[in-house]
């Protein structure tokens, strides 16, 4: 783990409230990057890369869990 971390989330989660329920769009994330690391979001189509770089960048705020960056 960095000393000194850039980004750092835990048990990051965001949901959705739809017609038909919930829908949990991100649950659970942990991670720690530090200065100078380099960062992929690597997976299929509706699996919350876009819902967790939106919050990651403020643009949406998480319903459980933190974010610091």
């Amino acid at each position: 783990m960095p000393d000194d971390p850039i980004i750092s989330t835990s048990r990051l989660a965001r949901s959705f409230t739809t017609k038909r329920g919930t829908v949990e769009a991100v649950r659970g994330i942990d991670l720690t990057v530090g200065r100078g690391e380099i960062l992929g979001f690597l997976g299929p189509n509706g699996a919350g890369k876009t819902t967790t770089l939106r919050m990651l960048t403020t643009l949406l705020a998480p319903t459980g869990g933190t974010a610091t960056v």
